[in-house]
């Protein structure tokens, strides 16, 4: 028993290797194919990954002021900001027991600071991301993300 290799060869009698030019171009359109297909649903759900990451930093936010108001029995003043969550602010005297957060104040997802109002609109303050564009008003990823 024995194994049989078949070579081919050419009509000047060189072995030939490799894929024909038909073969590549299926091969890239396929592939074309698939990233046309992938990439737009990739993209959509990394927009979406970001306003979740704003929506969890504003709530992070909110337990930090809830700490600060039971320390200090107020939230921040507007002109305080969220400063007054890592510095202590000099009108809260030695009742501040801070900083309450840990690595300091971060930016939202597309590299904005959070806008911060006391009295807020809806409660006693609100914490604004405006998106993506960095303008307040917009829909989508350029919506504004707001606290409560």
């Amino acid at each position: 028993m024995g194994v049989v290799v078949k070579i081919c060869k050419s009509e000047a009698g060189r072995t030939m290797h490799g894929f024909t030019l038909l073969e590549l171009l299926v091969v890239i359109v396929i592939i074309g194919l698939l990233a046309a297909y992938v990439g737009p649903k990739y993209f959509a759900q990394l927009g979406k990954s970001e306003v979740t990451i704003a929506k969890a930093q504003i709530e992070a936010f909110e337990k930090s002021l809830d700490t600060f108001r039971l320390d200090v029995g107020r939230y921040p003043t507007t002109e305080e900001g969220l400063n007054a969550l890592v510095l202590a602010p000099s009108t809260v005297g030695t009742k501040w027991n801070g900083p309450y957060l840990k690595k300091g104040i971060p930016l939202d997802p597309w590299g904005h600071a959070y806008q911060y109002k006391a009295p807020g609109t809806k409660s006693e303050f609100d914490i604004t991301s405006l998106g993506r564009d960095g303008q307040a008003g917009g829909s989508g990823d350029d919506g504004d993300i707001t606290s409560q």
